[in-house]
């Protein structure tokens, strides 16, 4: 990573240092750990009379960063991801992926490339171009630590999106929470695609609701930086470049649409 680039994620997670760390939520979750969402009551349901508060009142408590910020730190995990199922796609065949495993991650490629130009495009800086993988060079040569890592990240995308739909609705910005519930929606085809790529894996699709483990968009920044996606250094140094968008040309649905009110 050149001097400015990490300069900008040293600055990025400066600003975030006074909130309270996840402390490994993500790498908990893909261990079956409950976490501490406040979607897991103890000792109650969400039917109850007094549970369901947790998920049906006003988030107020919660932080809401700016709209800036958000696109920035959304752009930043898109480019994260790209470089991911670059690599993951250029490694296919030491990986065992071929057919139509591999065309799952050549429409999750260029779905990630779309995501990046739009929220770009719409002012979105990324504050990163360069990033690492918690397993290094292993993980794209390994198959199982391949499937673990696309998991973790598409569960810190899924959880920074719901997050951002969540701050731009308490900003009265409705059309920018649609875009990221159509954003996470794909997230969510990514991780049940991938998952499905691991005969080891019994239920692909094992989740009725997606668990939230931020508090806020630029929350996640702290996860994708615990977890070790964002301290690049010798040979666990993976920069990102721009995909060709016709590495699968049966993507569909290239540009957001909603039905006009």
């Amino acid at each position: 990573m050149d001097q400015q680039s990490q300069t900008s994620v040293n600055e990025m997670l400066q600003s975030l240092s006074a909130r309270k760390s996840r402390r490994s939520l993500l790498r908990g979750a893909l261990a079956g750990a409950a976490g501490t969402t406040g979607l897991v009551l103890a000792g109650s349901t969400l039917l109850s009379g007094t549970a369901h508060a947790a998920t049906l009142t006003e988030s107020s408590s919660c932080p809401t960063d700016s709209v800036a910020t958000i696109l920035s730190v959304a752009a930043t995990a898109e480019q994260l991801a790209v470089t991911f199922y670059t690599r993951g796609i250029n490694n296919a065949a030491y990986l065992g992926i071929s057919g139509q495993n591999l065309n799952y991650l050549t429409g999750a490629v260029v779905e990630e490339q779309l995501h990046r130009n739009l929220l770009v495009a719409s002012g979105g800086k990324p504050v990163a171009d360069m990033f690492s993988f918690p397993h290094g060079p292993e993980t794209f040569w390994d198959l199982d630590k391949f499937i673990k890592t696309l998991d973790q990240l598409e569960t810190a995308f899924e959880s920074a999106y719901i997050a951002a739909i969540r701050e731009f609705a308490d900003m009265g910005m409705s059309s920018l929470s649609v875009l990221a519930a159509q954003i996470v929606t794909v997230e969510a085809e990514h991780r049940a695609l991938g998952r499905s790529i691991s005969s080891k894996i019994n239920t692909a699709n094992n989740w009725a609701f997606t668990p939230v483990y931020v508090k806020s968009v630029s929350d996640a920044v702290n996860v994708l930086n615990a977890e070790g996606y964002l301290s690049p250094e010798g040979k666990n140094s993976y920069q990102y470049y721009p995909v060709n968008l016709e590495e699968n040309t049966y993507v569909e649905q290239r540009k957001p649409y909603v039905v006009p009110c």
